[in-house]
């Protein structure tokens, strides 16, 4: 049982933001994730930085905790460029990053280049064709590629990365292609839960749906000869029906996380909390999840 932190880059670096990062590895979380948007949602009209360039400065800050992306996509991102950027990231950081990976989906990203969102269809294709190349552009020292969306004219990534044979990929996925390529090239797997059941569902249906998830999961190894087991589970939390509740106290937190680490999912990510927002949350109470949690979970 892991329990790792997102920490959206809605703050300046010298005015809160470093502290922010040094605060979560302090706290022991195993993991600090960033979301990698142009903007998203309710944060769009105030301050928003770059993925990279964060996790990067969070590197050079910190020593210990891991860090990454939940989630890039092929919205505004292309393989041969963003391959470079992750190996100069990995090796900065030492060997620590993950790369949280997704189809995309219609909000801001999805237009802020000028073009028009593409249909479900044309995120599944894209993606596939994503993920393919940035596997190997991240694996090989010269890569030439001429797919129907990306191409790639000896494309050099030496020296690679400092994880090998790459860093790892968590892959987030719900379909069923989505969920071959996690079973194919991630070394995790990502859930925010059924978005269907958000507004309306009932947290038993939620768990009762990613339980779901974890299955096809599994079918969609066995397809390959690959043991499920060796996948990591990640859920993002505050998109299940039970919305922030999980945050209110420890106690709720503890019971929410049993809950979902008995369905098989093997981390937790919970957002550091943001005033007067979605994530709004009292600091003391995440302070007390990060360092309390996963004891009383153990027991």
């Amino acid at each position: 049982m892991r329990l790792s932190t997102v920490i959206l880059p809605v703050r300046r670096w010298h005015d809160g933001g470093r502290d922010e990062w040094q605060r979560a590895e302090r706290l022991g979380f195993d993991t600090a994730y960033t979301y990698d948007h142009l903007s998203w949602r309710t944060f769009r009209d105030g301050p928003w930085f770059g993925a990279v360039p964060t996790l990067t400065a969070a590197a050079a800050a910190t020593s210990r905790i891991r860090l990454g992306t939940l989630v890039t996509s092929p919205n505004f991102r292309h393989p041969v460029t963003l391959a470079k950027e992750l190996i100069s990231l990995d090796d900065v950081s030492g060997g620590r990053v993950t790369l949280g990976i997704g189809a995309g989906g219609t909000g801001f990203d999805a237009t802020a280049l000028g073009q028009e969102a593409w249909t479900p269809r044309e995120r599944a294709d894209r993606f596939a064709e994503f993920v393919e190349l940035l596997d190997r552009l991240l694996t090989e020292d010269s890569v030439t590629y001429d797919g129907t969306f990306y191409s790639a004219v000896e494309a050099r990534d030496i020296p690679g990365c400092v994880q090998r044979p790459r860093l790892p990929f968590a892959v987030a996925a719900t379909g069923p292609r989505g969920l071959k390529l996690a079973a194919g090239h991630g070394r995790a797997w990502v859930t925010t839960g059924d978005p269907k059941l958000f507004e309306s569902g009932t947290p038993e249906q939620s768990r009762a749906a990613i339980r779901g998830q974890i299955e096809r999961l599994g079918k969609a190894c066995a397809e390959i000869g690959r043991d499920v087991s060796g996948i990591e589970k990640i859920l993002l939390t505050g998109f299940t029906p039970e919305r922030s509740g999980p945050m209110e106290s420890l106690d709720a937190f503890v019971d929410f996380a049993g809950r979902h680490f008995e369905l098989g999912i093997t981390e937790i990510a919970v957002h550091a909390p943001i005033p007067d927002s979605d994530f709004a949350a009292d600091q003391r109470v995440f302070e007390r999840i990060a360092t309390e949690a996963l004891a009383q979970l153990r027991t």
